[in-house]
């Protein structure tokens, strides 16, 4: 474990090393979270307590999406692409024979990337956001300790999925096409656009269903205090079970792929 730890902390520095990209990044963040606050505004004036939100948490919600839209990698940007790379140089080959777990290792990283950027670029837009509009910040540390927990497991939700699509490198010439699929699917079912409360009938509940919603609308709920009690452990088992679901299916398709490396190689 004291490895894994050291990745993260290298993934978390190799961020950091990246300043003039954070600070566009927050610029980014803030400009969007200013457009899509205003939007929300006209919306919810026109429809009140909209998907069971006042207009304080609408705006909430706002800024909590552009603070975990770096954070969960909802457009990409993580560890995915370098992996891809390396399979299709066959790089690859010399991870799988290291003496370490190729799904943790760059689980470590990922996280470490994640710790960064919702340091970096989650929290400043945050405290702008409520100096300038009305924003429903929880007053309970256990609150704040359950979000924090939600996004972690958000994270590794993220991570999975990407980490699958990672791995779609084995078999397809460009994983560039499965990237574009996901990113467009964790955009949309995630709630980035919309609260996926506000979904109707079936598409709604097939979209809070899906594991994207762990990388935002979970969260975010969590952080409104809409998820208390019982309804907070179920939230946790949504997150943690399609983290575990993906994790496993990524292992088994890694565990696929290294059979067929082997046996190209011999």
């Amino acid at each position: 474990m004291r490895l894994y730890a050291v990745v993260a902390a290298g993934g978390f520095r190799r961020y950091a090393t990246y300043r003039i990209a954070t600070a566009a990044g927050v610029f980014t963040n803030t400009v969007f979270g200013f457009i899509l606050a205003y939007t929300y505004m006209a919306l919810w004036d026109e429809r009140p307590q909209l998907g069971g939100y006042d207009m304080s948490q609408a705006l909430t919600y706002v800024w909590l999406g552009q603070a975990l839209l770096a954070t969960c990698a909802m457009m990409g940007g993580g560890f995915e692409d370098e992996l891809m790379e390396r399979i299709r140089t066959g790089d690859v080959a010399i991870d799988l024979y290291r003496p370490v777990d190729l799904q943790m290792w760059w689980l470590a990283g990922d996280l470490g990337r994640a710790a960064y950027q919702l340091m970096a670029r989650g929290i400043a837009p945050m405290v702008l956001g409520a100096l300038v509009f009305p924003l429903a910040l929880p007053t309970s540390p256990g609150i704040w300790l359950a979000y924090l927990v939600s996004v972690t497991l958000g994270v590794v939700v993220s991570f999975a999925v990407r980490y699958l699509v990672a791995l779609s490198a084995f078999w397809l010439m460009d994983g560039a096409g499965a990237s574009q699929i996901a990113f467009l699917a964790g955009l949309f079912f995630s709630g980035m656009l919309l609260p996926l409360t506000l979904f109707p009938g079936l598409l709604g509940e097939v979209a809070r269903a899906l594991p994207w919603s762990a990388l935002l609308q979970v969260p975010a709920d969590v952080f409104l205090g809409k998820h208390t009690g019982w309804g907070l452990v179920e939230a946790f088992a949504f997150q943690g079970g399609w983290a575990l679901a993906l994790l496993l299916a990524g292992r088994l398709v890694q565990s696929v792929a290294t059979r067929r490396v082997v046996v190209q190689g011999g």
